[in-house]
């Protein structure tokens, strides 16, 4: 890759949960300011791969560079700090039902005491502003809002830190297709305003045409392709362009239970 080093480089992650290989030698990066989306079927290792790179599971080898450090050869303090310069869009929104809008869009800057309560108000308007929503929206609790402007909430958390490293897990499932164009818009904005690196997972091939620079393919713990977003479902790999096209027929098949 030219342009100096990636944002986040993955070079031979390798996870097995007993007798699953679940990632088989696994080598992904993007560069800065850049947005990578990544494609595989269930089980292929996508989530996993993240969760690695979070810290949420440990891989049984491999490395995990960000701007290029290694992750797991760093003291515990200094990954601590890592991450927090990563933010996190989780597939359901994972928003807390017991606290009012605010305060989850302001959860994290609470938790680490980089905001008092009364500024945590006007900032949570100020980023609720930036995804469409009304600071009155901040006084709502997450049962009573939409399931799009749960997700546009759930955006506005991930953004209120100001990360420079983003994972977007699904973000438009269970959306319709209108307001998942208008989430993908608002990510695209938000990464840019923020300067941020994008890694997305997703199905959705509307959805990683729009937020995607680059996508790369996963298929059995292994990557199996990359390049340009704007080509999925005419990559020219086989395997890339059924599962782009929902295919029935093709090289991925539909494994059996046993």
């Amino acid at each position: 890759m030219s342009g100096g080093v990636p944002k986040l480089r993955l070079r031979g992650l390798r996870k097995a949960f007993g007798a699953k290989q679940v990632l088989d030698g696994v080598d992904l990066e993007v560069a800065a300011g850049h947005s990578l989306v990544i494609l595989g079927g269930s089980g292929s290792g996508k989530s996993v791969t993240i969760k690695c790179v979070l810290g949420l599971i440990e891989p049984d080898a491999g490395t995990i560079e960000i701007d290029g450090r290694d992750l797991l050869r760093m003291p515990r303090r200094e990954r601590e700090a890592i991450g927090d310069r990563i933010g996190m869009l989780f597939q359901n929104g994972a928003l807390f039902d017991s606290l009012p809008v605010w305060e989850n869009v302001c959860f994290k800057l609470l938790a680490q005491k980089r905001i008092d309560r009364r500024r945590a108000r006007d900032k949570a308007a100020e980023v609720l502003a930036q995804v469409g929503l009304a600071a009155s929206v901040g006084d709502l609790s997450p049962a009573e809002l939409s399931g799009g402007m749960q997700k546009r909430v759930a955006l506005a958390r991930t953004i209120a830190a100001e990360p420079d490293l983003i994972f977007f897990d699904e973000p438009t499932t269970g959306l319709d297709p209108i307001m998942g164009a208008v989430i993908d818009g608002l990510i695209v904005d938000c990464v840019q305003r923020l300067g941020a690196t994008a890694v997305s997972i997703t199905h959705d091939m509307a959805s990683a045409r729009r937020i995607g620079d680059t996508a790369a393919m996963l298929y059995a713990g292994r990557l199996v392709w990359s390049g340009p977003a704007a080509s999925l479902g005419q990559s020219g790999n086989a395997m890339v362009d059924q599962f782009a096209r929902g295919e029935r027929e093709g090289p991925i098949k539909m494994e059996l239970r046993r």
